[in-house]
Order: structure tokens, then sequence, then C-alpha cells
């Protein structure tokens, strides 16, 4: 009886190690300071292609296979 609870309070403190390092890496790293200068753009922002529309037709030089209706 005993040993089965220390099983499950092995097995919840384990739980709860994980999600805490999961949450601490994923968090956004703190700001250092307030700068002045301007940020930097990515390379995508650089890449001057914008995000394709969901909802726009395929163009017709796309090397995607269409659907066969």
């Amino acid at each position: 009886m005993l040993s089965t609870l220390l099983v499950i309070a092995g097995v919840f403190v384990g739980l709860f190690v994980l999600l805490s390092l999961i949450v601490h890496l994923s968090a956004r790293p703190a700001t250092r300071g307030q700068t002045t200068a301007p940020r930097t753009p990515s390379w995508v922002v650089d890449a001057g292609q914008p995000h394709p529309d969901p909802w726009s037709p395929m163009s017709t030089t796309s090397t995607q296979i269409r659907a066969v209706r």
C-alpha cells in the first residue's frame, strides 16, 4: 500500500518537473532593456514574398497535383 502511494507520488512529481521544464524552455526570452535602434528584419521579411492566401486559386504554373473531379 505504501509502496503504491510512493510510486504514484513519484510519477506525479516527475510529471510536474517535466511540465515545469517545458514551460521554462518555451517561455519568451526577457527583454534586455530599451534600445533605440530599429529591429533588424529577418530573412523572411527581406525575401519580399507575401504569405500565400489559402483561398486564392492556384496559379497555372503550379507543380502541385490537382484533384480530378
